[in-house]
Formats: C-alpha cells, structure tokens, sequence
C-alpha cells in the first residue's frame, strides 16, 4: 500500500513539475518542401531563409530568453510587453514569431481571393479585394530597408494594414499601432534577393499566388475570439 502510495505521489509531483515549466515555442518543420512554392518563392531562397535565417532567430531567442521569466506566459505575452525586455529578445523573439506566422499563411497550390466571412472584413474594410491589395502593396514597397507588410484584426473586430521595421510586429508594445496579425509579407531583402534582386514590388506580386486564405481565415476566427 506504502509503495503504491509513493509512485502516486512521485506522478503527481512529476505532472505538477512537467506543468510548471515555462513553455518553450517549437522551431516546427517547414508545412512543405523548399521547392513547393515554386516558381514564386525559390527552393533556394524557401532553404536559406527557413533552415538559416529563422533558425538563428529561434536559437537565438532561446539563448537570450536563458534564464529569464521571458517565455512563462507564452510568446505572444511576451511580446506584448517586448518594450520591457532587452532588444536581443525583440529581435530574436520577433524574428521566430514572425516566420513561424510567415510559413504558415502560404501554401503551394494557393492564392485566389479570400472567401467567407474574411472576404467580408477585408469588403467592409477596404472596399473591396483589389483595393486591399493595393493598400497592402503600397505597405509593403513604402517600408524603407528591412521589415514587414501586415494585415491586422483590431480590438473592435476589424482590420487593417500596417508595416513594422526589422522584426518588430504588431503584437508588439513597441509600435504606432497594436493589433492581431493574421497575414504577414517579409520584406527583408533576404526574402526575395536570389529571384527578384531589387524588384520588391515582383516579389509582392508574386505573394498573391501562395496565400493561404483558409489559414489566414483560421487566424481571424481565433484572433476575433481573442478580443
């Protein structure tokens, strides 16, 4: 009976402990192969900007996280609050989030337009589809040097469009303007070099054909539960 008893309570301490543990975010395998989204975004490009640029920003922000409260909460939280915490776990964090979200809102056989009750937030928010692609182009291309293009949900339930420098987003305390992003456009120039040199606007072009609009749809459900 004693016996059974200590292995019941060695269990239980090991879930408490398991539980207590801050929760470290996946570096998750890429949705597809490097080549998938071809001839849009180059295997070579999809290769060095998943296994190389995101993977430093991943080992990175675990390396400054080391030690510190940072991920308790969950990334997300942490981000929130990024403006409290040293700026090599701004860049770092802000790099993972920002890619992980990258991979996912793409997807090989996609693009077309966004259907549903997201189709009717980007209507009511920009007219219409093409207008929507023209606000989040002209975000995109007006980005000096290195960042990122971002549709957001708001705290009223409807979106916009905004950009953020280096790896800096949204969700972040650190910008003009907070919101949920659901879809998101690198714009380093790490992101399109090889195939369109200096041609950002191509490069932006070509985006249209791999959104996963199911994805990013997903996303707005989840963030219009969130507010």
């Amino acid at each position: 009976m004693q016996k059974i008893l200590f292995l019941v309570i060695t269990a239980l301490l090991t879930v408490t402990c398991l539980q207590a543990q801050p929760a470290v975010p996946e570096f998750a395998p890429l949705p597809y192969a490097f080549d998938a989204l071809e001839p849009y975004i180059d295997a070579q490009t999809m290769e060095i900007h998943y296994s190389r640029h995101h993977r430093a920003y991943y080992d990175n922000m675990l390396k400054a996280a080391s030690g510190t409260t940072f991920l308790e909460r969950g990334l997300n939280e942490a981000l929130a609050e990024i403006a409290s915490w040293p700026e090599a776990l701004r860049n770092n964090a802000g790099g993972h989030f920002n890619h992980d979200l990258f991979w996912r809102v793409m997807a090989p056989k996609a693009g077309g337009e966004p259907q549903g009750k997201l189709a009717e937030k980007i209507n009511a928010a920009f007219e219409n589809f093409e207008k929507f692609k023209e606000e989040f182009k002209k975000a995109a291309t007006g980005r000096f040097g290195s960042g990122w293009a971002w549709l957001c949900v708001d705290t009223d339930g409807s979106l916009f469009i905004t950009s953020t420098a280096n790896q800096d987003n949204p969700l972040m305390n650190v910008g003009n303007r907070k919101g949920i992003p659901i879809l998101g456009l690198d714009v380093w120039e790490h992101a399109y070099y090889l195939k369109y040199q200096n041609q950002r606007g191509s490069y932006i072009d070509a985006f249209w054909n791999v959104i996963n609009w199911p994805e990013v749809a997903s996303r707005l459900e989840r963030a219009l539960a969130a507010n």
